[in-house]
């Protein structure tokens, strides 16, 4: 493919961030933890200036100092640390993976369709399909693999055989009607448009959740969300 005379996707997400990296920067944008916690953290992992220096751009873009308009989307899902317990860590990180980095949320748009019948799939189907997008470029190869890992660490999925497939792992019952209304946001921040309610009930880009509650209750309670009517039946979201 040649890329020279098309516009490629930035990619942004390009490195392995653990859970307790980017749940870290989650409490300092809280104000529940400090900076200096989070420079020892990475230090301990990335022994290179450049190193620690990618890590960092991708978690200010995550929660440290996000874009404009997802500023308050942040402060919110800062917020609800105080209402969920740890094991919303990672719903809450990937809500705003998936806002902040389209590239992250399409890896994952792509897994969880294709984990969604038989539970797995083969890496190199998510290799494929990314590179339509972001072409066959060694540092979009990379970035695929880098947040597969990623993803991996935050309890979504194992990977097996070297890397050559990954299984979804049980998705996370998410209870909390806040936490519920976020992640929904998200969906519709990554997708960046309205989506009907059945849709959102299995969104392959929040996979690793199972939003059992009422959604069109919980939207309509939502003051970010907006619930419209389209058509005789259909019930869409959208961001307020």
């Amino acid at each position: 493919m040649n890329l020279s005379s098309i516009h490629v996707p930035h990619i942004g997400f390009d490195r392995f961030i653990p859970l307790d990296w980017a749940t870290c920067a989650l409490r300092v944008r809280a104000g529940l933890e400090t900076s200096e916690t989070l420079e020892a953290l990475i230090g301990e992992k990335e022994r290179s200036d450049a190193s620690r220096k990618k890590t960092r751009s991708v978690l200010k873009g995550l929660w440290l100092a996000p874009r404009a308009d997802l500023i308050p989307f942040a402060d919110r899902g800062a917020e609800l640390l105080a209402e969920v317990d740890a094991s919303a860590l990672a719903a809450l990180c990937w809500g705003m993976a998936i806002s902040a980095y389209p590239f992250f949320g399409k890896v994952a748009e792509l897994t969880g369709r294709l984990t969604s019948i038989q539970g797995d799939c083969a890496s190199k189907e998510i290799h494929r399909r990314m590179a339509e997008t972001y072409g066959e470029r060694e540092t979009a190869y990379r970035a695929v693999n880098r947040v597969m890992q990623t993803q991996a660490d935050w309890g979504s999925l194992e990977r097996v055989d070297k890397g050559r497939r990954i299984i979804r792992r049980t998705p996370m019952t998410i209870s909390h009607d806040g936490l519920t209304a976020w992640l929904i946001e998200a969906a519709l921040r990554y997708t960046g448009k309205a989506m009907s309610v059945a849709t959102l009930e299995a969104a392959a880009v929040l996979y690793p959740f199972s939003l059992n509650q009422p959604l069109a209750f919980i939207v309509s309670r939502n003051p970010a969300l907006e619930l419209r009517a389209d058509g005789a039946r259909a019930q869409m979201v959208a961001i307020q």
